[in-house]
């Protein structure tokens, strides 16, 4: 089966509206994200969420309908989202995404597809969307392909990757060739990741490791509270490298916390999705592996 951008569009219109109002995945993929979305349609940021944490602005209290959740996955109706994670258990999909735009969502993938999941990252998938091809240099191209690991994953996963090129059909894939080489992996291991951990933007390692010079991935916890240079440094890198026009931070007026909790998948099947659903009020959650679900309540919201 392949995805159509004209179908995909036809059913989540918003997707090529301008001027709406979003919030991100508090990380580095949240925050390309925000550089794109904010360069080619002008939308405005107005909060983050870490899968703990809400931080809100005064316009995204005010408009709370009316946003956009990306590189997210949330489950209240009124909630649009644009997300890649696995949530479906047994073809069963919670009727909070039906407003989510998630490509496993589109091929009604579910957790026994977890080795076919959508294996690049939101900010990937919004080029592909929108037919926007990614930079000639390769500064944009190390940038991009960082986000959410995805230079790792085709080396990782070829044969998923090959699938899922397919898949997302009428585009330039042209430049995910020659990431399973030494030459690409000194770039990232000499240039990307230093500049990275010289603006704090590379705070962790992931369990990945490169196929040639058994890199370990670096992956970014960053805190609204006190991470405001970071989140600026990485708009001016993105401005600088890539070309895309930077956003303006949010005010942030209240934070709503949460609590973020895992839970064995038998478990869930056992009372089926819906139920565990309900019974927990959660609000966001995702297939994180085979056997886990990751999730969010908040006890007042």
């Amino acid at each position: 089966m392949k995805l159509k951008r004209n179908n995909i569009v036809k059913k989540y219109n918003w997707l090529t509206e301008r001027n709406k109002e979003f919030i991100i995945s508090c990380d580095y993929d949240g925050l390309i994200c925000a550089s794109f979305l904010h360069h080619y349609f002008n939308w405005k940021l107005v909060g983050y969420y870490d899968y703990n944490s809400i931080w809100l602005s005064s316009d995204a209290i005010k408009n709370k309908h009316q946003i956009v959740w990306v590189d997210l996955n949330i489950l209240p109706k009124v909630g649009k989202s644009i997300g890649g994670h696995i949530v479906s258990i047994d073809k069963d999909f919670p009727s909070g995404f039906l407003t989510s735009c998630n490509p496993n969502i589109l091929l009604n993938l579910n957790h026994n597809d977890f080795k076919n999941k959508f294996p690049f990252s939101t900010l990937i998938f919004l080029m592909w969307l929108h037919n926007i091809k990614i930079p000639n240099n390769d500064l944009a191209k190390l940038f991009i392909l960082h986000s959410d690991n995805s230079w790792m994953k085709i080396q990782k996963y070829e044969n998923n990757i090959n699938t899922w090129e397919n898949i997302l059909s009428d585009y330039s894939w042209r430049f995910i060739e020659d990431i399973d080489s030494f030459d690409f992996e000194k770039k990232i291991d000499q240039f990307l990741y230093p500049k990275l951990i010289g603006i704090g933007a590379a705070s962790r390692f992931s369990k990945l490791k490169s196929n040639h010079l058994k890199i370990r991935s670096r992956e970014s916890n960053i805190n609204p509270d006190w991470d405001s240079d970071v989140i600026l440094k990485l708009f001016s890198v993105f401005a600088q490298t890539i070309g895309w026009t930077q956003p303006q931070l949010p005010i942030i007026t209240k934070r709503i916390d949460g609590v973020k909790k895992k839970i064995k998948l038998d478990d869930v099947k056992h009372m089926s999705l819906n139920k565990f659903i309900s019974k927990h009020k959660v609000f966001s959650y995702a297939i994180t592996s085979p056997t886990t679900i990751s999730y969010t309540v908040f006890k007042q919201l």
